[in-house]
């Protein structure tokens, strides 16, 4: 039944070792925390669950080293839920791992990101997916020359479908390195970030969206999210649409908010809703996750 069919993410996972301060550490200073914990990240997982959360089922495709770190990883999707089968497993590899001082006081969160030798997935690894199986694919940008070999595998799949059966296809440019920017033209849907905006010299989200919008391939969506600017949207028809944020009452952890915002756009897009309708979803729940740390109030509605 097309109603049950999964949203697929590909990109990364990896460990979040978080440490909450009541204030940033000075360098070269013994500090001690409020609370520190393990919690698995990256953008394609951390989108897998708020997607769970919401209710949607939802596969991971990324790849993992061997060892208890991955134990912790695997244990954690199967507690959410979400389909771990396409995971491609490295055994002499070190798994990512990022630190994570998070500001209770601002809510801001400092990354250190380790990433040694672990191999992204390939467009080989991809053709062996059952495509019949999604209703809508999203790349977190990170080997794009591969990853648009996998999203050409998915327009060859959708040529033979009726559009309404067509797989979705959305790709995230978040870092401003320069291979990710040829996956502009392969999204149904291209999420671009404040930085990557900033980056090309754009200082608003409507200027980011008119001057990037000519990369994009005929009929898709761009979209740009701006922190405490909401987050705004471009289509074919030339309209710019807005939504406001919804900060929290207290600002208490970011960590993860736009992937809580990409989540809940694909959410609302994979199931018919409009643009306007999915760029406000996207900016309540990720307001409502910057309210606490970690995911789970998001089941809250």
């Amino acid at each position: 039944m097309a109603d049950q069919k999964k949203i697929l993410c590909v990109g990364l996972v990896c460990l979040d070792i978080i440490s909450v301060v009541e204030e940033y550490p000075e360098e070269d200073t013994d500090t001690r925390c409020v609370s520190q914990r393990w919690q698995r990240g990256g953008n394609a997982s951390n989108s897998c669950t708020v997607l769970s959360l919401l209710g949607a089922p939802c596969a991971f495709m990324g790849s993992l080293a061997a060892g208890p770190v991955a134990d912790f990883v695997l244990e954690d999707f199967q507690k959410f839920g979400i389909d771990v089968s396409l995971v491609s497993e490295h055994a002499q590899c070190v798994s990512p791992a990022s630190v994570v001082i998070s500001n209770i006081r601002t809510g801001s969160r400092t990354i250190l990101h380790m990433n040694r030798d672990l191999p992204d997935v390939t467009a080989q690894d991809f053709s062996r997916v059952d495509l019949a199986q999604f209703k809508w694919i999203h790349w977190e940008g990170r080997n794009a020359g591969e990853q648009v070999k996998m999203i050409q595998q998915v327009e060859k799949f959708n040529a033979q479908l009726p559009d309404h059966q067509r797989i979705g296809i959305s790709v995230e440019i978040e870092k401003t390195r320069e291979p990710l920017y040829e996956l502009f033209p392969y999204g149904d849907v291209v999420f671009v970030s404040k930085d990557v905006a900033r980056h090309f010299g754009f200082d608003s989200p409507e200027a980011a969206l008119r001057g990037l919008y000519p990369r994009v391939k005929k009929g898709a969506v761009l979209i740009c999210a701006w922190a405490e600017k909401g987050a705004d949207a471009l289509g074919p028809d030339g309209l710019l649409l807005h939504s406001d944020a919804f900060p929290p009452e207290m600002l208490v952890d970011t960590l993860g908010a736009g992937d809580t915002f990409n989540a809940g756009v694909l959410h609302t897009l994979s199931n018919g809703g409009s643009v306007q309708d999915a760029l406000a979803f996207g900016c309540r729940i990720a307001g409502r996750k910057c309210g606490f740390h970690g995911y789970d109030g998001i089941r809250e509605k």
